[in-house]
This record gives C-alpha cells, sequence and structure tokens, in this order.
C-alpha cells in the first residue's frame, strides 16, 4: 500500500502509515523478543488507559494483547509478538537513534568543600497552562513559566538559575562535584549521585523550565570548535574541560533547565515506570504510542532490534526520532555517548490497526 502522508505532518496519523513486512520475518532474536515482552507487559495498563495522541491506536486496541502477554510461556515470547501484532511504517520509515543512559556522578546531601553545583527540586513558583482549555486549536500544547506582577512570563533561563535567580524559588536536593557532569545529567534526565560515605541516590526527572533545548554538539560543530571525529559526548566534554571559560559559556546557550526529584529505585520513563537498559526507547508521543513496541533496523548493530517506547525526551520530536536507553556503567555510557544510528523503524501495533486505519481514510487493504 502507498504511503498516505501529508507535508508538515503533526502526529502518525497524518504522516501515513505503511503495512511492514511480517513480524515472524524480521530478526528478533529470542532474547530480545523475552526482555521486550518484560517490558511490554510492565508498559500494558498504561497503554490500555493512555489517550494515544499519535492518532494510531484506541486503548482498547491493546486489551487482546495484553490479555494474551499475561500468559505467554519461556519460549513463546517471539511467536507472541508474531500472532499479535502487525508491523507497520510511519511516513517513510527512515529512522534516526541516538542514545542515553543513566549516569552516575559524585554527590553529596549537603553542601561542602568540593561539591558547589547545586541539584534543584521544582521550583514553588514553576507553572504549567495548558493551552487546549483555552482554545481548541491549541489542544495538547503546554508551556511552563511564572507570575511577574499580572503577567505570565517565562521562567529563568539556565543562565539567569546558575546565577541565583532560584533563592528562596526551589529546594536544592544534593550537590554535585562537577558542573559539566551535572549538565549532562540533566541532557539524561536521571542519574546516580555517587554520595562521600560510597551510598548511592538516585535522582529523576520532575519537570523542566519551559525553554527549547538546544543540542551543544551540533552548536559546537557548526561553529569549528570541534571536528566530525569530535561529536560523541566524551569529544564534547573533553574540549569543554579544555576551554572552561567558553564552555561554560556554550552550556548556557542551553535554556533548557531541568529539576529533579530523588527516586527509591530505578530510573522512570514518561510512563512512570522503570526503563530497562537495552530494551526501552524514548520516542515522540505524537508519532508512536507509548508503550508500543518498536524494531529498529539500523547500521549499528547494537542498537538493531526490539524495543519499547516508555519515555519521552525534549530533544526527541518528529517521525522515527528514537533514543535508546543503555542503563548504567561505563559500558552504557560509552555505547550511548557515541549513538548515532540511521535506518528503518517498525512500529508494532496490534493486529487490524492498518486495516481501521486506511478503512476511514477510504483506501482498499489487499
Amino acid at each position: 500500500m502507498p504511503a498516505i502522508s501529508a507535508p508538515g505532518a503533526q502526529t502518525a496519523a497524518t504522516a501515513g502509515v505503511t503495512a511492514g513486512p511480517p513480524i515472524a520475518s524480521l530478526p528478533i532474536t529470542d532474547d530480545q523478543a523475552t526482555r521486550a515482552l518484560a517490558a511490554f507487559r510492565l508498559s500494558c495498563p498504561s497503554v490500555m488507559r493512555r489517550a494515544d495522541t499519535s492518532g494510531l491506536t484506541r486503548g482498547a486496541d491493546w486489551q487482546p494483547a495484553c490479555a494474551a502477554a499475561a500468559s505467554v510461556r519461556p519460549g513463546d515470547a517471539r511467536a507472541f509478538f508474531a500472532s499479535w501484532f502487525e508491523s507497520v511504517q510511519v511516513g517513510d520509515g527512515k529512522a534516526f537513534a541516538t542514545g542515553y543512559y543513566e549516569p552516575e556522578i559524585a554527590g553529596s546531601h549537603d553542601r561542602r568543600p568540593g561539591y558547589d553545583v547545586p541539584v534543584y527540586g521544582r521550583p514553588t513558583d514553576l507553572l504549567e497552562a495548558d493551552l487546549g482549555l483555552f482554545s481548541d486549536d491549541l489542544k495538547g500544547k503546554k508551556i511552563r513559566g511564572r507570575v511577574d506582577g499580572r503577567a505570565f512570563v517565562p521562567y529563568f533561563d539556565r543562565t539567569a538559575i546558575e546565577q541565583g535567580a532560584l533563592a528562596n524559588r526551589a529546594p536544592v536536593i544534593a550537590w554535585a562535584a562537577d558542573e559539566i557532569e551535572m549538565f549532562f545529567l540533566q541532557i539524561q534526565g536521571s542519574g546516580r549521585l555517587r554520595l562521600p560515605d560510597g551510598s548511592v541516590m538516585r535522582i529523576g526527572y520532575d519537570t523542566q523550565n519551559g525553554r527549547g533545548y538546544t543540542g551543544i554538539g551540533a552548536l559546537m560543530k557548526a561553529r569549528g570548535l570541534i571536528g566530525a571525529g569530535q561529536t560523541s559526548m566524551q569529544g564534547i566534554v573533553q574540549w569543554l574541560r579544555d576551554h572552561p571559560v567558553e564552555g561554560r559559556d556554550i552550556m548556557r546557550e542551553n535554556k533548557s533547565f531541568v529539576f529533579f526529584r530523588e527516586l527509591p529505585s530505578a530510573p522512570l520513563g514518561a510512563l512512570g515506570l522503570a526503563v530497562t537498559g537495552g530494551v526501552s526507547a524514548a520516542a515522540d508521543v505524537k508519532f508512536v504510542p507509548l508503550g508500543a513496541p518498536v524494531f529498529l533496523s539500523l547500521d549499528r548493530t547494537d542498537a538493531t532490534g526490539l524495543w519499547v517506547a516508555q519515555d519521552t525526551g525534549g530533544a526527541i520530536k518528529g517521525t522515527n526520532r528514537f533514543d535508546t536507553f543503555w542503563g548504567a556503567g561505563d559500558d552504557a555510557r560509552a555505547t550511548a555517548g557515541g549513538m548515532g544510528a540511521r535506518g528503518t523503524a517498525f512500529l508494532l501495533l496490534p493486529v487490524g490497526t492498518v486495516a481501521r486505519l486506511n478503512a476511514g481514510r477510504g483506501v482498499p487493504t489487499p
């Protein structure tokens, strides 16, 4: 079937979908299927309850697969996905995947010599406005800001926050030892603070200041500060350390600032569920139903396989854009920091989804 696509599509439904290959023909390993099944089971209550802003599915569509997932016998995970799902491409299916991980940096509960970088919790004056309450044309759009006098204004940007704008406005839940490491922990959205006594404090995303995200790697490359072979996270970090004054100014060009809360356990994704290294991925909910499996066929073999969309990200926007989660530790950091893979994405949706979508458009299904 030809793709039904619209220029400037805002959702997967308007971008158009085409039927993909039979799932049994995809090179999904038994281990990938088993791990993805466990993540999908965890997501089922949410995927059946959530409103799917991609326009592809309804909560009831997932009920048969979720019911079947509860009783899959060991060794039958691949057969489960082949039986209860069909693969589709959104738009042209061309995918780009990056990576993220759970970083571990030095931190302290209290401020002490060597620990001078505040880890802020949610500010008391940060407000979120749902614009859809004011106009039907703005449904699904939200903004964050604060009240200044009688006006609602943008919230403080990174520069203002680092210069002390949050005094008496936000709690400091911990102190980090390194501003560069803290900057990248904000980008990852969650992480571990290794405390002076050797114990670990886990922190996770609570909210964000509402300012747009700017990827400093692309900015530095465009200015000729780093070469093509230095665009990994490791290369960027080294440049920032070698140029501390210029590096701080560049980091401040990313006006986005993340606020954290202490986590009792593993990092949580956008569904409020624990994410799993090598299985969970972040996606744009306007193009991928949150909780849906997705097979990525990429030019990186380590990222090729079956993932489950359980998270979102400020920089993860658009059709077939994914951010793969790799867990914690040095190996995870090395893989995620250098990840930039291209290929094709196949969403796994409940059987009958393509026929229903195309029937609604008057398109015959062979």
